[in-house]
């Protein structure tokens, strides 16, 4: 005895093609509408492959329209996306130091320079907020021999 033939009607193919849209896979789909797998994309082909096209749409058209009327985040994400923009890579120049110091015993004078990126002269004890007489070289760099 054979089975019989498997007749797709307009509810089926819009269940079919609302399942691809919200990216169902294909054999939960077939377990759904009750078909084997190659049934399904024999019958539902278009169905398979438009319905995510369809989805992707209106998703499109809606980020569009959020970016159209001022929503700047999606202005952001269809500039990168679509119109291929990049930030600007920025640059951080570092200048290290071999010295520890620690900004609770700066005084206020050094650290406004260090924010308005003023040079600090380090080897001045004076930069330091003096607790006692026993932390004011604390913080200073080690002097480095001359060569001989």
């Amino acid at each position: 005895m054979s089975r019989r033939a498997h007749e797709p009607d307009a509810g089926q193919r819009r269940q079919v093609e609302a399942m691809a849209a919200y990216g169902i896979p294909e054999a939960d789909i077939a377990r759904v509408v009750g078909v084997d797998p190659k049934t399904l994309r024999k019958h539902y082909r278009d169905e398979l492959d438009l319905g995510a096209v369809k989805a992707n749409a209106q998703v499109a058209g809606f980020l569009f329209n959020s970016a159209r009327n001022g929503n700047v985040t999606a202005q952001i994400f269809w500039l990168k996306t679509r119109a291929r923009w990049k930030e600007a890579p920025s640059e951080h120049h570092v200048k290290a130091s071999l010295a520890h110091c620690d900004v609770r015993d700066l005084n206020t004078e050094t650290l406004q320079r260090i924010v308005q990126g003023q040079p600090v002269n380090w080897s001045d004890p004076d930069i330091f907020i003096h607790r006692s007489p026993r932390h004011r070289y604390d913080y200073l760099p080690a002097p480095v021999p001359a060569d001989e």
